[in-house]
């Protein structure tokens, strides 16, 4: 039976649902924090600021979540763009959203379910699996001495090549790709150096692409072409000759890819924006990787170009994000969607 092909319209995404800059309020963009992202976070969120303040946003740069809270506790913002990347106080792995939930402040993104769920890459794809979604092979291993020998054990189990990575990190940190039993050793001591656990998992030779979704729509899918074999963190934020072809697939290859993303963000728990990295092997089979739940907004992030094939500027992608927060409003923190595009007292509240 044929899949019911997503529609290929110049402008699939919905319209934005504000229109006066005012019905946003004060509007913490909080960046930076103390993850191993800390970098890139930074870079985003300057970008971020700059859009919503060319738009007439009255936005305003926070570092961390040690500042936010107290900001918050003050009364000085309505509601968080968060631009924070990673865990341990990067912001994406629930603890944030969880505080933010406490305190009634809407913010932009997934809820605490899918932010925690998805910053932990093990459980994210036990998850797929039980809801029959594909995802590479893969073996799962705890903290504790002897690192190197069960990577071994993994490896042999999954057959090489293989990909080495912990299992709570982003934007390529800790990651190798290993083709030879010889390397294990160096990979596995890569992946320990950040906390968590770590993931051993089955490489997939073929094709690197990324869907990006804003609000229920999936984007246009990129296929990612590095210059060099991997598309490690050097060529996601340095490198100038990483090719980034939007749409990466074409017809019914398209409308799959996109129709899976969105399965695998549902099934994370996630919500208001965020990306799905894919790999599809040389017969054409998709596999997940991960969710990212506040992806880059960098010069070289790959939301924004996808957002461009629809004819979304970087500004216009920053207003839309913000729209997510007012979603968290629905659901139990003071003033609900926007009527008009006015404000209701808190909203408008600036420093106390």
């Amino acid at each position: 039976m044929a899949a019911t092909p997503i529609p290929h319209s110049p402008f699939p995404i919905p319209g934005p649902r504000v229109e006066d800059a005012k019905a946003f309020g004060r509007v913490a963009v909080v960046m930076g924090g103390q993850s191993a992202e800390r970098e890139v976070s930074l870079d985003s969120g300057r970008n971020v600021l700059a859009a919503l303040r060319a738009r007439g946003v009255d936005a305003h740069a926070v570092d961390g979540i040690p500042a936010l809270l107290d900001a918050l506790r003050a009364g000085h913002y309505a509601r968080v763009f968060n631009i924070l990347h990673g865990q341990h106080g990067g912001g994406e792995d629930g603890v944030l959203q969880g505080a933010l939930e406490s305190l009634h402040v809407p913010y932009t993104g997934s809820g605490v379910l899918g932010s925690a769920l998805s910053m932990d890459k093990v459980r994210t794809k036990q998850v797929w699996i039980a809801e029959g979604l594909p995802t590479p092979r893969f073996v799962a291993l705890r903290r504790r001495a002897g690192e190197r020998a069960d990577v071994h054990a993994a490896a042999a189990k999954l057959g090489l090549p293989v990909i080495v990575k912990p299992a709570c990190e982003g934007s390529s940190v800790g990651v190798s790709r290993v083709f030879r039993a010889s390397d294990l050793d160096a990979a596995a001591d890569l992946a320990a150096r950040y906390p968590g656990d770590l993931l051993v998992e089955e490489m997939i030779v073929g094709e690197e692409l990324t869907v990006g979704v804003l609000g229920r729509e999936a984007l246009p899918s990129i296929r990612i072409v590095p210059k060099g074999a991997f598309y490690d963190y050097h060529a996601k934020y340095v490198a100038e000759d990483t090719q980034y072809l939007c749409p990466g697939l074409e017809d019914a290859a398209e409308d799959d890819i996109r129709r899976l993303a969105l399965a695998a963000f549902d099934a994370a728990g996630c919500s208001g924006w965020g990306r799905v990295d894919v790999m599809r092997d040389r017969d054409g089979r998709n596999f997940l990787l991960e969710v990212n739940t506040a992806p880059g907004m960098t010069s070289h992030s790959l939301v924004p170009k996808a957002a461009a094939q629809l004819g979304i500027s970087f500004e216009e992608l920053c207003w839309r994000v913000l729209e997510t927060s007012f979603a968290h409003e629905a659901h139990g923190t003071p003033g609900g969607l926007p009527d008009g595009g006015g404000a209701d007292a808190r909203a408008a509240r600036g420093p106390a």
